[in-house]
């Protein structure tokens, strides 16, 4: 079923919230999709994902890629599942790519020392997903 990111269910923000790696799609130059796995973090507040990862990644040149570039987070547990999707943009400001750290050490661990992080941000438009345990 589809949401928005500031009418969820409450067993749906808790499953964003549980330890769950995931995948991040985006799209390459040809249109076809670049999927990897990815941790992330999503402020229901805001409205928004956060992927920490290194600058010059192949994610990090698809969200640069347009005018209007696009990702999407997928996670799955069993019969549970949800994808965030939207506009994806690239920060390189500390302040952000702080906030992203710290969010993803809240619900990972501490991400190593990177010096050539940054944060893909997604602006959630679309939330599908269902997180009732069977």
């Amino acid at each position: 079923m589809s949401h928005l990111s500031t009418d969820l269910r409450p067993d749906l923000l808790g499953f964003l919230t549980e330890r769950h790696l995931a995948t991040l799609s985006t799209v390459r130059r040809d249109g076809s999709l670049h999927v990897v796995a990815v941790g992330f973090t999503f402020d229901p507040d805001a409205g928004l994902v956060r992927v920490i990862t290194s600058d010059g990644s192949a994610k990090v040149r698809n969200a640069e890629r347009g005018a209007a570039p696009r990702a999407a987070v997928g996670q799955v547990d069993g019969r549970r599942w949800a994808s965030l999707e939207g506009p994806v943009r690239v920060s390189r400001d500390p302040a952000e790519i702080g906030e992203a750290e710290r969010r993803y050490a809240r619900r990972y661990r501490t991400p190593r020392v990177n010096p050539r992080r940054v944060a893909l941000i997604i602006t959630v438009q679309r939330v599908l997903g269902h997180a009732q345990r069977a």
